[in-house]
């Protein structure tokens, strides 16, 4: 596939870019260019690469979600918290109604 100066025109015209014909002129071999690349990637063969979201082997930074993960705060006090509740329902603070 290549593309010549009346492609580059019509190209430039739908993307409403105004071009001098020394810009479309000097288009033309590099756009041809880079074509040539995405034809020579095409020839690869990747049926066994599997799909990567990316090539660089992430971690996740956080640390996990895991109750009584922390040692100080401690976790899985919900009781304990509630106590302090002056309305508790079904294992949660319980509020007044505010929309009608």
């Amino acid at each position: 596939m290549s593309v010549d100066t009346a492609t580059v025109r019509h190209i430039a015209k739908l993307a409403r870019l105004q071009m001098s014909d020394a810009e479309v002129e000097a288009l033309v071999p590099e756009l041809n260019n880079i074509l040539g690349w995405v034809e020579q990637l095409g020839e690869v063969d990747t049926s066994g690469v599997e799909p990567l979201a990316t090539v660089i082997d992430q971690k996740l930074r956080l640390r996990d979600d895991v109750i009584d993960a922390d040692p100080l705060t401690g976790g899985n006090v919900r009781d304990k918290v509630l106590l302090n509740a002056p309305d508790a329902q079904h294992g949660f603070f319980a509020v007044p109604k505010v929309i009608e």
